[in-house]
Formats: C-alpha cells, sequence, structure tokens
C-alpha cells in the first residue's frame, strides 16, 4: 500500500511503509545489522568522550563513575584502533530494598578511535582518578627532513 497515493506524505507514513514493505519481502531483512552490531552502536552512542590533541600526545577522557580498573579494558586493535570498552555491573539489590528509580546507566560500554598516523601506539598510558579515566597517547616525533644525496660524479 503506497500512503503517497493517498496524499500522506510524514515521516511516520513512510517509516510505517517501509515497516511494511520488510514484512512482505523477507529477503529485506538479509542486509539488516547484527544484534551483536546494534549492541555495540548503543555502546558507542551512550560512552561519550573528549578528545584532545597537544604539542606530544593525544589524550582520551570519559566518566567511567563507580568502575573499577579490572572492569575497563583499553587496548589497541589493528595497528590504529584504540578501543576503550568494559561493562558497568547492576549493584546487587539488598534484601528489603526495590528500585523506586533506576536512571544510571549499566551494562556494556565502548568507544573506538582511529588513531592518526603520528600516534605512537607503543607509548600508551590509561589512569583512572576519581572516576574519570584519561588515555594518553605520545606522537611520534616528526621525521627529519630527508637530505640531498649527493652522488660522485666518476670521470672515464
Amino acid at each position: 500500500m503506497d500512503f503517497r497515493i493517498m496524499g500522506l506524505e510524514s515521516p511516520l507514513f513512510s517509516t510505517l511503509q517501509q515497516m511494511m514493505e520488510v514484512a512482505e519481502d523477507p529477503d529485506k531483512t538479509v542486509n539488516a545489522p547484527s544484534r551483536t552490531y546494534v549492541r555495540d552502536a548503543k555502546a558507542m552512542a551512550a560512552t561519550p568522550a573528549d578528545v584532545k590533541e597537544y604539542p606530544n600526545s593525544y589524550v582520551f577522557v570519559i566518566d567511567m563513575p563507580g568502575l573499577k580498573s579490572g572492569d575497563i579494558k583499553v587496548q589497541v586493535e589493528e595497528d590504529n584502533v584504540l578501543l576503550i570498552c568494559g561493562e558497568r555491573k547492576r549493584e546487587e539489590e539488598k534484601e528489603g530494598a526495590k528500585y523506586v528509580r533506576m536512571e544510571r546507566r549499566v551494562g556494556k560500554f565502548m568507544r573506538k578511535f582511529v588513531l592518526p598516523e603520528n600516534a605512537n601506539t607503543d607509548a600508551i598510558s590509561a589512569v583512572c582518578q576519581d572516576g574519570v579515566l584519561t588515555v594518553t597517547v605520545e606522537k611520534l616525533p616528526p621525521p627529519e627532513p630527508k637530505k640531498p644525496k649527493t652522488i660522485e660524479v666518476k670521470i672515464a
């Protein structure tokens, strides 16, 4: 059913039409994102970060309230992707207590950053202090300009 024929062109109706088309054609779900992809995308969207560049380093700052160092993993993938991930677990409920409101986020968190070419992946440090994770990636020194190569001319 095409809602545009009836003069209904709102975003709501176009979304409804897309949903109906997917239901009619099961082959369209082949390109649907996997559950892992959706979970990781939500984890990345829910993990805000600040990135600063200094003359000698890049600094990534992420709020991690209430987490221990064992709950946070910082690693480098594929030689140039900085991955910061972990999981925030719900505290165990004490007997007789029930939640009236639950607003603090629990579950997986993750951020990936593609590091620039001048990032020294061998010189990365991570410190979590007062609930703030600070990951520092040192920069490689700039390459020295190449000196002209003098070639001796031989006389035959």
